[in-house]
C-alpha cells in the first residue's frame, strides 16, 4: 500500500520486514534503533502532522539519526507508510466471543471508526492493496469471522465485509474532514451557518420559497445534528441499514 502519490515500493521486501523475517547477520557494532522503533516515530509523525509529512529525513530527524542510518531498517517511504498501517491495524481487537453477526459487524465498524479518528493519515493512503502483515491479516479474519457461518458463501462474505469497512472510511473521512475544517476556521459548522444565514436571507432565490425541500430537510438535519453533537450520525445511520439490508439476505437464506 501506498499514499496516493508514492510508488509502491519493492513488495517483497515490504513482506519481509512486516513479518519479520531475518537478514543474515551483520558484523559490526548492534543497531541503534529497531525497524519497530522507526515505525512508531513515523505513526507519530503522522499522527502530528498527516502523512505527507513522513519522510525519511524528517524520521531520522526524530529519532537523531541521519537519515542514510535509517535505510538500514527501511529501504524507503512506501514500505515504511506499509509498515506504519499494519502497526496500526495491532490496535483493533476481535469483537467479543458470543456475539451475533450483527452485533460482531456493529463492533468491528465501530472499532475502525475510532481508529481513523485517532489516525486520520489513514484515509489518505490507498487501499487497493492491503499490506500484506500479520496484524492486516488478523483484521480481516476478524472481519470474516463475524459473518461465517451465516448463510454467504465466500465471496458474499467478502462482499460485506467491503460494504462494511467502505461505509466506515467514507464516513469516517467526512467527520474528519470537517474536525479539520472547525480548527482550520475556527467556527463550527452551528457558527458558520449562523454568519450564513443573514446573507442569504437578502438573496430571495437563494430562499425556502425557491428551495422549499432542501431548506426544510437542511434545517432539520442542521439542528438535529448539532443538537446531539454526534459527528458519528451518518456512519451509525449507514450502518445500521446495511446490516437491515444484510440480515434480509441472511433470513432468506434461512428460509
Amino acid at each position: 500500500m501506498s499514499t496516493e502519490d508514492t510508488d509502491e515500493g519493492d513488495p517483497r521486501r515490504a513482506i519481509e520486514l512486516l513479518w519479520g523475517v531475518s537478514e543474515r547477520p551483520r558484523r559490526g557494532p548492534k543497531p541503534k534503533l529497531t525497524t519497530l522503533d522507526v515505525v512508531r516515530a513515523a505513526v507519530s509523525l503522522a499522527d502530528a502532522d498527516d502523512i505527507e509529512a513522513v519522510t525519511i529525513r524528517r524520521v531520522a530527524e526524530l529519532l537523531g539519526v541521519s537519515a542514510m542510518s535509517l535505510y538500514t531498517y527501511v529501504p524507503g517511504r512506501a514500505e515504511l507508510v506499509d509498515l506504519m498501517i499494519d502497526h496500526v491495524h495491532g490496535e483493533l481487537r476481535a469483537p467479543e466471543p458470543g456475539l451475533d453477526w450483527r452485533a460482531a459487524l456493529t463492533a468491528v465498524a465501530e472499532a475502525q471508526w475510532h481508529l481513523f479518528h485517532r489516525h486520520p493519515w489513514l484515509l489518505q493512503v490507498t487501499t487497493s492493496r492491503s499490506p500484506l502483515g500479520p496484524h492486516s491479516f488478523a483484521k480481516y479474519e476478524n472481519e470474516l469471522r463475524a459473518v461465517e457461518g451465516i448463510g454467504l458463501d465466500d465471496v458474499e462474505m467478502d462482499a460485506v465485509v467491503g460494504l462494511i469497512t467502505g461505509l466506515v472510511r467514507t464516513t469516517a473521512r467526512s467527520s474528519v474532514d470537517n474536525a479539520r475544517l472547525v480548527r482550520t476556521t475556527g467556527l463550527t459548522d452551528a457558527q458558520w451557518w449562523e454568519r450564513a444565514a443573514p446573507v442569504l436571507a437578502g438573496i430571495p432565490a437563494a430562499g425556502a420559497a425557491h428551495h422549499p425541500i432542501s431548506s426544510r430537510v437542511g434545517t432539520a438535519a442542521g439542528e438535529a445534528h448539532n443538537a446531539a453533537e454526534n459527528p458519528g450520525y451518518t456512519f451509525r445511520f449507514g450502518l445500521a441499514r446495511l446490516l437491515d439490508g444484510i440480515e434480509v439476505l441472511v433470513s432468506k437464506r434461512q428460509q
